[in-house]
């Protein structure tokens, strides 16, 4: 089922996801839905606080990758992820959210990222990501600590990103996927 996507705006972007327990009820259903939601919005990451749902848990499919960047795909269940970490220098990438659309900047992140998280089995992994992935992984990741990437930019760069933010979380913004305004 494809699930409205909350915009800037809404308190559950803002808050620290819960821990998922093994067994949780409904969790395969909601990893299904998350994802149709995730392909249908055109993103390769979705956190759980995006639907609503104040929980350490995100999706990733970083598609098919190009004969130009060699990349591999990967598509992949976080739950619980930890940073252990980080590998590399920051590099800056031009990153955009599902939560705000319409809105593109430049975020300064390290290339590499060493992770621990569980997968759909509430089997432990431990992996080191780097390139695409790893951004996509850290971005998911700041959603559950209730960061946004326009948290991240100067403070004068936020400044003049208000107005528009504003408008998105009034729901004066046009989207190709369903979301859900508070204000």
């Amino acid at each position: 089922m494809i699930l409205p996507i909350r915009a800037i705006g809404d308190p559950v972007l803002k808050r620290k996801g819960e821990d998922l327990k093994k067994g949780h009820a409904g969790l395969d259903k909601l990893i299904d839905n998350m994802f149709e939601t995730m392909y249908n919005a055109q993103g390769v990451g979705l956190a759980a606080p995006q639907i609503g749902e104040s929980l350490r848990l995100f999706v990733v499919d970083t598609g098919k990758p190009t004969e130009d960047d060699g990349a591999e795909r990967v598509k992949e269940v976080f739950i619980n992820p930890e940073i252990i970490d980080f590998v590399g220098n920051e590099e800056p990438f031009e990153e955009g959210c599902l939560s705000i659309p319409n809105i593109r900047e430049e975020i300064y992140r390290p290339e590499g990222v060493s992770v621990r998280y569980f997968n759909e089995h509430f089997e432990e992994k431990k992996m080191v990501l780097n390139g695409l992935l790893a951004r996509v992984f850290q971005h998911e990741f700041d959603h559950l600590e209730g960061i946004l990437f326009t948290d991240l930019v100067s403070p004068l760069k936020r400044r003049m990103l208000k107005s528009k933010l504003d408008k998105i979380a009034r729901g004066k913004v046009k989207s190709a996927y369903p979301m859900k305004f508070v204000r």
